[in-house]
Parts: C-alpha cells; structure tokens; sequence
C-alpha cells in the first residue's frame, strides 16, 4: 500500500462532522447524546453523558474515510461536574476489531480533565491511521458521572491498496535497461489474519533473491546472494503478533552495503552484498485494489477475574463447543460447564496443554491432555465434543493433538457455560476451581454449531461477563524489543516479562549487573589469593567477562595470554616472501582495550635473537622487521625503547655492540645477538603481529618469543575524592541510563548524613543518600510518582570505614545494595512509564540547592560500567580535595597471622616482616621439608660477643633476654616418633622443649629452674605422628600456660618450675646440635631430629622458618643438613616424607599448572581450582622454513644459552 499525506496535519477533524458520525455505547437522554461531543459546544446538555458510569462505556466517532490523526483534546461537560479524568484511544479501520493507543512502550492511558471547561490537548507521540477513533472512558469525577466533549486534529489520507486471496500475486519484472541505483527502498505496509505467507519475493538477473515471509506472526527476511558466497545466507526476524488485522510498516533500505530492516518501529542494521534493478509491472490471480474486512470480534479477558458467561440449552445429550484462544500463560481456566445433574467439566491451560477433567462432587472422574506449547502467543483453535458417552478435544484441527476418553455418565448439559473464569459472586459449582482464570484473547466462539454474536453480548443483549474487552485482542509482546541484556532470553506471561540470565555472566531483573569484579585489583580487595578468574573489565557494558591470571603480589599483576608462546626460529625470509605470524588472545581487543585503560601500567615481553638478520638497517630507512599493535599501525621500536623512535634499547642508551647502529642485530654479525626488552606503552598493546624479512642470505636466521600481556593496578579503584563542606559538591555530565542504570561506589564518613549523587531531569530524578546514621535510602522517578528502595543497616554506616553501595534501576525493578547486608528491591508499575530521563548536570557528593551535602570519601564511582575520575575533577573544584587517606581502618583485617597494615596513597600493604607467612595478606604457608638430622638453629645472643668485651657477670648482659610469656604457634606433618618439634636453649641450662614420645603424644617440656626436674604436659588426644597436618599453639604467661591443638578447645596447665625464662640463646627445629643438658624424653626424640614438613614457625615476633628460607644470608640462622621450602601446609593427607614442591610465579608466567577460574571467586581461602584452561588457537600464517617444533625450540635455547651474548633475558612464561 503506497500513501500520500499532506505536509500540515493538524485541522480540526471533529467540529464538521454530521451528528451521524458519533455514536455512543449509551446515552443518558436526548440531550446528552453523543452528537453534542464537540469541543467548546453548549448545544444540548453540554456534552457526552452514558446512561450509566461504568468501565464498559465509549464514545465513537467516524472520520468517514481513513485519516491520519495527530492530536486529540477533551473537555468535561458544559457547565457540570461531570468530566473524565483519565481515557483509553482506541482505532479501527471498519469499527471492528479495535486497537488500543500506547504512548510508551507501555503506557495505555491519557491523563483527563479536572473540571468541566479547561480543554486537555495531546499531540500523539506517534500518529494514527485510521477510520474510526474511540474514547474509554477510565476514571471520572466521584462527585459527577461520565461528561465528555472532543475534537480530534489531523488531515486525510490516501493510499492505494490491493487485496490477496492466498492464490495470487502482484509480478514485477526487470527492466533492463535501467542501471542499478545507488540507494535502493523498499517500502509497503499489510494486514493480515493469517499468520503465514509469503510478502515478498525479489530476484535479481544474476541469482540473488531476497524473501519477506510471515511465519507465526513475525516476519523473517532471507536472502541468498550467489554473487558474494561469503556472505551468501542472511536471515533476519522482526515483529511479532502480525496477524492482528491492523496494519503494520516493512521499510527495507540498502545503500551501499548497509541494509536497514525496519519492522514497525523495531529496526535491524547489517551488511549484504548483491545488487538489484528497477522493475516493471503485471499481476495474476484472484485480486481486487481495496480491502476487505473480516467480521471476527475478538474478545480480552484482562484478569485472572475476568469472565464471559453464555447460555447453553440445558438437558441436551450432547454438547459441541468451539473457540480460538491466544496467551502467553501456561495456565489458566478456558471454560466450564455443566454435563450431568451433579457434575461438570473444566477445560482448562496446564503447562501450556489443554487438559479436560470430569467431576462429580468429591469425585474427579477423567482426565485427558491435548496440544503442547499452547501459550506462545499464537492463535490456537479448541474443539471439544461430548456425545453419547464420548468426550473429544481436538487442538488445530490436528488430529495427532486430539484426545478422546469415554464418559461413565448420562449426559445432561447446563444452561450456562463460563468462558475465561468464573463470577466472584455466587456458587456456581460447575465453575468452582482451585486455578486461576485464563488471560488473553477469544474469538470464534460457537456453541452447539451456532456462532455467538459478541456485539450483542456487549449490548447486554444475552450472556454476561466482567473485566472484559470486546472487539479486540489486547494482546502484547513485552519480549518486544527484548530487554534482556547481554544475551539473556526473554520468556513472558501476560503482565510482565522474565529474563533468564544463566550462562550469560550478569545477574539481576535484565541481566545487567556484572557477576564478576572489574579487575584483579577488586578480587584481591575481597581477600582473593593468586589463580584464574573472570573479570569484566566495563562492568555492566557492552564487553562480556574474560579468563585471565591474577597474580596477588605486593602489586596485582593481570597476566592475559595468547596461542602462541613458543621461542620460534625464521628462516628464509624477505621482503617479497615476509614471515608473518598473528597472536590470538584469550580475549578480543575490545576487552583487552579496556583492561589497559584501567591499569596504572602494562608491558609485554617480546624478545629478539639474530643472526645476520638485521631490524632496521639504516636509520630512518624502510624497517626490515616491524610489529602491529592494537592501533594496526606499523611499529619499529622494538623491547625499551620509546615510541615514535626507531630504535632498540641499546639504540637509547647508546650500549649497541656497533655505535653505528640503533639495534644489536643491527651489526649483522654472523653470531647470535639480541634486541629484547618490555614494551610498555599502553596505546599500542597488546602485539597482534610480527613481520619479519631478513633471514634469507646464506647462514641467516632470527628467532622471536612474545610474553604475555602484563598490566598492573586498577586506577578506577582507588580513585577517590574528600568532600570537605557541606556545600562543596563535584559535577559531571548528565547520567544517561534510561532504561537501565547501575551506580557503585565505595564512602566513608564520620557524618550521620548526606547525599552522595543526584541528577535532576524536568520531573525525573535519581539520588542516593545517606539519610541516617544506618540508613541509606536510593529514590528516584520516571514518571510515575518517586519511588525509595530503603537498606537499614544494624551498624552505624558512619564509622570513618570504607561501605560499599550499589544501586540499580531497570525497567522491571529497583535494587539497592549496602556491603553485604541483604539486597532489597521493590518492582515497578507493570504498564507505567519506563523511561529516566534526566537533563542536568550530575551532582556527586552534594546536591544542586546546596543543602544536605556529603561530608567524607567517595572512591571508585562507577556508572553503568564507566568509571568517573574524581581525582581530576576534584583537583579544580574548591572545598574538594583529590585522594583520601585512611584505607587501613577498613582493609587493615585482611593482613592476617600478625601483618601490619601500612597506608599507600592507593590503598595499602601488608607488611609481613613480624609474620611467619608470606603473600600479599600474610596468608602464604612458609612451610620446609626437614631429612634425617636436619638441623635449623635461630641464635638469640652469641655469648663470647658480648663476653670477650667484660668481665661482668653474665647475667647482666642478657637482661633484655629474659622471658615472662612465650606466644609459639607452628604445624608439622610426620609420621616418625619420637621427634624434637621445637627446642629453646637457655645460657643458664634453662630450657623448652616440644616433643613427641614413641607413641605420638604431644609433650611440652618447661625447665625454668636448673635445679629442678622440668614441668611436663602431656597432651594425649590421639597419635599426632599420623601423617596429618597437626597445629599447635602454645602460650605460656608466668606460671599459666594454655595450649590449643587443631583449633579444639584450649587447654590450660601450671608451671610449678618457675615463671621466668632466663638468657634464651637459640631456637632449634630438627636435631639440636652440639652438647646440651636435658632430659632423658627429650635426648630419646633429639636421637632422631625430626623427619617431615614444618610450617608456619612463630615464636613471639621471630619466625625462623621464613628467616632460613627467606633471609639466610643476614639473619643469625645456621642450617644443617636436606632443608627444602615445601608446602605441607596445603597437601593434607599425604605422606610426609614424599617430595614436595612449589612453583615460583614471580615471573609473572601464571602457573604451570593449567587451571579454571576460580568459581565466582568470592572465598576468600580460595585455592586454584585444576582443570583445562582452553585458548582459541588461530592458524598462524607462517612462511616457509618457520621452526615451532619443540625440539627445534629446545635446541634453539641450548644454541642461544652456550653464546652469552649481550644482556641475555633467559625468562620463560608458563601457562
């Protein structure tokens, strides 16, 4: 159908129409008779009244051709109080089959009048072509009834149409001589009933085709492009609900190769290659150029208590029912009724079946099931039949969905039968039912093979019903356009939609909330230990989360890896036959774009080896060799240097082995040199390619290895402002998130409240405050009246620690989020307005009226994924300052096992100096494998030092090492006894001593008087030599002394020997060596030493362990015999005596071992989980005579490791 319309559409429509226009569905009396509608008239009573106010009542009027409308006004009746306050528009091409107006997506109704006279003016967002327009009346004045006067804006409009019967069709054909056009439209509009058939069929000379089918109501577009097989198959679905008898807009566009595919409103963009002509004109079939109208009057059951009521004959012996029906719910009552004095049948949506069940009071009798998938929102037709004792139900006229049971009943039908519900009031027991009653829309309703005239039913002329809509489908597609994000599939029933969000990464009402952290910076500050993991680098953006390796050191490294990590030597390479090679990343550049933007820094290894394989050649010549970086630019500094030189590092630092180049390789020499270093300048990462020419004269060969992609530190994390003032605020462009929006950040205050953001719009807002001391409060509106979600907190939220808050709005709900206190959200309206649209600047840490501004931090603000820099803004804005200090008072108990928390500007450290552990959080075992007659001995004091300077008594010089309490806590794992644990030596023959006896008992052994026997404690609970890792903790203050094993119960004892221990020399773990004076238990457990793995050694602030593995050249430490850093602590359960190893990830290499992501990664005990880590391998496009085997590789490093060439870097990376 091709349309004309005027340029100005906006004349009055309603003020010249003949009183036979309008029409009502009643009318009070003559006077009030829809004819005195007219906008600003006073004939007659003064307007439009209905005989009764109810919601069933309208007013019509008929424009008497099609016309496009543009606006409408209403007024109340002249002079009354009689005026409606919110309407329905309704359009029909025929007066049939209605459709209702929406102004938003979801938003049916037009705020109405006030008072009588003042006149109500809407200008459509989007305009009607229409015949008939009708106003439903909603609501009115309570103190009046139903008065309306209207008038309807717009200008004719004409197109021309052409009917199908199914059979026929319009022919275009070629003409040849016109040459194809540079833009290309194809435009129509259609209405239809059926659901499938074909639109349109386009074929060009050279064998594309492109195909416009409907199928179940949507329409779908192939085309097959012979000319361009890359890209031959497209197939595109648009719409939905087509076959609804109203009109609706194709718009196909193609210029160039971008071909836009406009569905109504719902618009899809790709490229497509194949050209196509004008065409000529000719039809065949059975056609006719204008449009019929079928008479079918569908029906809407608004409700669950929606029902329809129609009169059967009672005390027939058969019945026979027909009806179509369309819904989205899997459930829901079709129809009931009467088959027996005492029994009936429901015939009802289960699961999406139709199922029919017989019953007698307290009986049911039969049970059967037809069709499946019934509530996908396409009409589907029901017969059911009972005849004699037989009952049937067919679905689609399909016979394999059809069922059939035999009935032990006479049957004697009722005199009603209930269609969609029941009535509320009365007890109908053909009708009483535990389900609820069926959503959606009915038509071609018939009974005993006898159609059932709806609009007589509407006319009260037979049957009944309630909460109905007669004359049209109602029926919408909220999965339309999908607002499922980040690929979550949309499923929906009849008043809402439902997002499921598995596999997609993100959680929440529309998939939009991230489930993985930013960075490797934010799972560390979850207490995160080293391992794989997801991150999602633009949080609730477009990118999806990646697999990389979080390297928890001092700095938090993110190791990102590619296919192809080999050392791989060229051969036979030049400029006309380069030796390209491409890396793929476990990432696309878009995701690694945003983690580089994140890092404080990033760097990638590439080393160069060369033998008569020359770089650059001349300076500012044609490079020989260059590599691509993310920009796709060419670029020929290579390791250290600087961008935009063409240089090495040897090249800056002027230390190539010939002055007379920039390069090593440079020198062309026939031996192996090289050119490696970090690149580290952040546009140009990670390296996507390398080129290499110049290894193809006779003994010529280079060799290249690229590292992985290393970034380090999350700038977003630790950006932070401090508001000083409470009129001081920062600003930021306005926040666009209209239909999803998601705001995080980090505060810390000692003030009991504050606004931490707002943005205004006209009527719409969003902010979050603080709005008590324990309570913060995210409120905002988007039209349908302001809105709070409220977290109470049992803390005071003002305690100078860093909180957290998250807040997110979607258009199906709510959420606020404080630390890890219970989510709460709060839905919102199902058919109210959706969109936030805000139109000032961004408010963060106050507000724009100056009042209840925040006083405190905010750190790492991020709005849908976009991180704000406060640190700059806050750099020019008075009463703000960039930073904010403090981070230890919140993150100080990550430091575990005695750390101290030490400020940094961005964040903080552990500092394990006084610890037994190791890592970033003091969490690392330091555990060491101990053979027969190891010996590890920590010395307190060297007598003869301090002896050989005096003659005093000796007692005076080792006062500072006189001990009132011990704190000792360490694990072991053996399965050898007797052992010597633990040994502390005294000047003064005093000494400690913790044993295990011969059959695995813990001894502790105290002698603080060398004149009397030692006090021992005897911890007996079970054999402790059992191959377990066994902990002990010892604490001894004066004569009290407690001891805990395993983490039971503490145990306490008394010292009866002394409470001080006097002039402590040394501490030994293994065999003591040398003479010393103890007891017998103790000789017998020091004849053996100790055989199997110690870990965690603490004895007050010295730990001994970490002192021998960690600092044996400057600690007083003196080690005998096979000691090896082991890792007992994490193998539980396994011999002690096997041979234990760990992996040094200092390298930044990832562990050897492959792994999977840790499992959302929020334990903070997490360990590595093993598994296969899978890289997307590409084909690398390598030129003749490319080596990648891995003997070629291992002979390759042999050859380059006998030459000590030039600052040789030998590091491996591992993943």
């Amino acid at each position: 159908r091709l349309a004309y319309t005027s340029n100005n559409c906006d004349g009055q429509l309603v003020s010249a129409l003949p009183q036979s226009s309008f029409s009502s569905s009643s009318e009070l009396s003559s006077s009030h008779s829809p004819g005195f509608a007219r906008l600003n008239r006073r004939e007659g009573a003064g307007g439009w009244s209905p005989i009764v106010s109810n919601e069933y009542q309208w007013l019509q009027i008929d424009l008497g051709e099609r016309t496009e409308i543009t606006a409408v006004a209403t007024q109340g009746g002249y002079g009354s109080s009689d005026w409606v306050t919110s309407y329905l528009l309704m359009f029909s091409d025929s007066g049939r089959n209605w459709k209702q107006y929406r102004q938003e997506e979801s938003i049916w109704a037009f705020a109405g009048n006030t008072n009588a006279d003042s006149v109500i003016y809407y200008k459509l967002q989007h305009s009607i072509k229409a015949r008939f327009l009708r106003f439903v009346p909603l609501d009115w004045n309570p103190n009046g009834r139903i008065g309306m006067r209207i008038e309807v804006y717009g200008c004719t409009y004409r197109s021309e149409v052409v009917a199908f019967d199914g059979k026929s069709c319009l022919i275009y054909t070629f003409n040849q001589k016109l040459l194809s056009t540079l833009k290309d439209v194809i435009s129509l509009k259609f209405k239809t009933m059926q659901s499938d058939g074909i639109l349109l069929h386009r074929e060009g000379q050279n064998g594309d085709h492109i195909t416009l089918e409907l199928i179940k109501g949507k329409i779908l577009m192939y085309s097959d492009t012979k000319t361009h097989p890359s890209n031959a198959q497209i197939n595109i679905t648009l719409g939905s609900l087509l076959d609804d008898q109203h009109w609706h807009s194709v718009l196909i566009e193609h210029f160039n190769n971008q071909v836009n595919f406009t569905v109504d409103k719902h618009t899809h963009h790709f490229h497509a290659k194949g050209e196509f002509s004008y065409l000529d004109l000719d039809y065949e079939g059975n056609m006719s150029f204008s449009c019929l109208e079928p008479q079918v009057v569908p029906v809407t059951f608004l409700s669950s208590s929606s029902y329809l009521a129609l009169p059967g004959t009672s005390g027939q012996e058969e019945v026979f029912i027909n009806f179509q029906f369309r819904t989205w719910n899997k459930e829901g009552l079709l129809l009931s009724g009467k088959l027996h004095a005492s029994g009936g049948f429901l015939l009802y949506l289960s699961d999406g079946k139709v199922k029919i069940s017989l019953h007698k009071p307290g009986k049911a009798l039969s049970d059967i099931t037809a069709g499946a998938g019934l509530n996908n929102g396409q009409w589907h037709s029901v017969s059911f039949s009972v005849k004699r004792s037989r009952m049937s139900v067919v679905v689609d006229n399909d016979v394999t969905s059809s069922a059939y049971a035999s009935i032990p009943l006479q049957i004697y039908s009722g005199d009603a039968f209930y269609f969609g519900g029941c009535p509320s009031s009365g007890n109908i027991s053909e009708c009483n039912t535990s389900f609820g009653g069926f959503q959606g829309c009915m038509r071609l309703i018939s009974i005993g093979n006898k159609a059932v005239d709806m609009i007589s039913v509407q006319k009260n002329v037979f049957g009944n019903f309630s909460d109905l809509q007669i004359d049209l489908c109602g029926i919408i597609d909220r999965c339309l356009p999908n607002y499922c994000e980040h690929g979550g599939e949309c499923s929906q029933s009849w008043n809402s939609f439902y997002c499921n969000c598995a596999n997609t990464g993100y959680k929440g009402a529309t998939c939009h909330y991230p489930i993985y952290e930013q960075s490797c910076e934010a799972y560390k500050h979850r207490g995160n230990t080293s391992g794989f993991y997801n991150i999602d680098s633009d949080g609730s953006g477009p990118l999806g989360p990646f697999l990389v390796y979080c390297n928890m050191t001092d700095t938090t490294w993110t190791i990102m890896q590619h296919n192809n990590t080999n050392l791989t030597r060229v051969k036979s390479a030049n400029r006309e036959n380069p030796h390209t090679v491409f890396f793929k990343y476990s990432a696309s550049l878009d995701q690694l774009q945003a983690t580089i933007n994140h890092a404080e820094h990033c760097e990638q290894e590439l080393a160069y080896h060369c033998k008569k394989s020359r770089l650059l050649d001349k300076p500012e010549g044609v490079p020989l060799s260059w590599w691509i970086g993310r920009t796709n630019e060419t670029q020929t500094y290579w390791g250290g240097a600087l961008p935009a030189v063409q240089k090495c590092s040897c090249g800056l630092e002027g230390s190539c082995i010939d002055s007379q180049h920039y390069c090593n390789c440079d020198a062309d020499r026939d031996e192996w040199m090289n050119d490696t270093g970090f690149l580290s300048y952040k546009e140009h990462l990670p390296v996507t390619e390398i080129v290499i020419t110049d290894t193809d004269r006779p003994n010529s060969e280079a060799a290249y290895k690229l590292g992985p992609l290393l970034c380090r530190g999350d700038r977003t994390f630790w950006n932070s402002a401090s508001f000083n003032t409470e009129t001081s605020y920062l600003h930021f462009p306005t926040f666009h998130g209209e239909l999803s929006a998601d705001v995080s950040f980090f505060f810390k205050t000692t003030a009991s409240l504050g606004v931490f953001l707002e943005n205004l719009g006209i009527q719409d807002f969003i902010r979050i405050e603080l709005y008590s001391p324990s309570e913060v409060i995210f409120s905002f509106d988007v039209g349908n009246g302001p809105s709070e979600v409220i977290v109470q907190s049992l803390t005071s939220l003002n305690d100078n620690q860093w909180h957290y808050v998250k807040a997110e709005r979607n258009i199906k709900e709510a959420s606020l989020q404080v630390d890890q206190l219970p989510q709460r959200s709060r839905g919102a309206p199902p058919d109210g307005h959706t969109r936030l649209q805000l139109n000032s600047q961004l408010f963060v840490g106050g507000t724009a009226s100056r009042q209840k501004g925040f006083l405190g931090c905010i750190r790492s603000l991020q709005l849908n994924g976009m991180a704000l820099d406060l640190e700059e803004r806050a750099k020019i804005t008075p009463g703000v300052e960039p930073g904010c200090p403090g981070h230890c008072s919140s993150y100080g108990n990550l430091c575990h096992n005695g750390g101290k928390c030490r400020e940094k500007y961005s964040g903080f450290s552990c500092d394990c100096t006084f610890s037994a552990y190791a890592g970033p959080f003091c969490k690392k075992e330091i555990s060491a494998y101990f053979g027969t007659g190891t010996s590890v001995t920590y010395n307190f004091q060297e007598y003869y030092t301090l002896a050989k300077n005096s003659s005093s008594h000796a007692s005076s010089f080792y006062a500072d090492m006189t001990l009132n309490r011990e704190e000792i806590t360490f694990a072991f794992r053996t399965t050898q006894t007797p052992s010597l644990l633990l040994y502390v030596s005294s000047f003064y023959k005093e000494y400690l001593s913790v044993i295990l006896t011969r059959n695995g008992d813990l001894h502790i052994r105290y002698k603080l008087d060398s004149h009397q026997d030692p006090d021992v404690f005897s911890i007996n609970i079970k054999s402790m030599a059992d191959g377990q890792l066994q902990h002990v903790k010892i604490n001894r203050e004066e004569e009290r002394l407690f001891v805990e094993v395993n983490h039971n119960e503490r145990m306490k004892f008394f010292l009866s020997s002394g409470t001080e221990f006097n002039a402590i020399k040394s501490l030994t773990l293994g065999k003591i060596l040398g003479n010393s004076d103890v007891d017998e238990e103790t000789m017998k457990a020091n004849s053996q030493g100790f055989i199997g793995c110690l870990s965690s050694v603490q004895f007050n602030h010295i730990a001994p362990l970490k002192a021998a593995l960690h600092h044996s050249s400057s600690a007083p430490i003196i080690v005998k015999g096979r000691f090896t850093e082991s890792n007992c602590g994490t193998l539980t359960g396994a011999d002690s005596t096997s041979s234990e190893t760990t992996h040094s990830f200092a390298d930044h290499s990832g562990p050897i071992d492959e792994g999977e992501p840790l499992a959302n990664a929020i334990r903070s005990d997490s360990a590595i989980i093993g598994g296969t880590f899978l890289f997307l391998i590409t084909v690398i496009i390598s030129a003749k005579g490319s080596e990648n085997e891995d003997s070629a590789e291992s002979a390759l490093k042999s050859e380059l490791s006998m030459q000590n060439t030039a600052s040789e870097n030998q590091k491996e990376y591992f993943f």
